[in-house]
């Protein structure tokens, strides 16, 4: 039969190997909270390059919702609300460009040169290359939304995919005629 003692120890020891295993478990666990830690960093900071790289602020909402999925559904903070977003009017007959901010006025010049020149429909990789930009995803989408927000408002066309020119009607810097 065994003593007293030697039960105790017994139990004893299967309680030091249960804290052992746990304390190896935390310590796993807390290298996966570190590595969740850096990875909002990142997500951080891309959103933050992604806000400096898109002046106009275009497309922001969507990649801050795709960076930090805990924050997709979050609603939009003071700071979102005054910012101020850049309006693009409806195309008609007789509007000047103006009424555009330099960024679209920059991409309807080009894509008005391009078609003096009969060289037809411009990318967004070339317009970013005409611009002197670096040709990286972050400058190239945020031509492609602003070339798009004009197709959609009538100001371009985009007679095959991602590839753009003036709107019929639409000519010179001028005006809309």
């Amino acid at each position: 039969m065994p003593s007293v003692v030697g039960l105790l120890e017994q139990h004893e020891l299967a309680a030091r190997r249960r804290v052992d295993e746990l304390r190896e478990e935390a310590d796993r666990v807390q290298a996966e909270l570190a590595a969740e830690q850096e990875w909002r960093e990142w997500a951080i900071a891309r959103r933050r390059v992604d806000t400096v790289l898109a002046p106009d602020g275009a497309d922001t909402a969507e990649a801050e919702a795709t960076a930090d999925p805990q924050n997709a559904d979050a609603p939009p903070t003071a700071r979102d609300a005054a910012k101020p977003k850049t309006q693009v009017p409806v195309w008609r007959q007789g509007l000047a460009w103006s009424v555009l901010s330099a960024d679209y006025q920059r991409i309807l010049t080009a894509l008005a040169d391009r078609g003096r020149l009969g060289q037809g429909a411009l990318t967004c990789q070339e317009m970013a290359a005409a611009f002197g930009m670096d040709v990286v995803p972050a400058r190239v989408g945020a031509l492609r939304s602003k070339a798009k927000r004009l197709v959609a408002r009538g100001w371009l066309a985009e007679p095959a995919p991602g590839r753009f020119t003036l709107a019929a009607g639409v000519s010179g810097p001028g005006g809309g005629s």
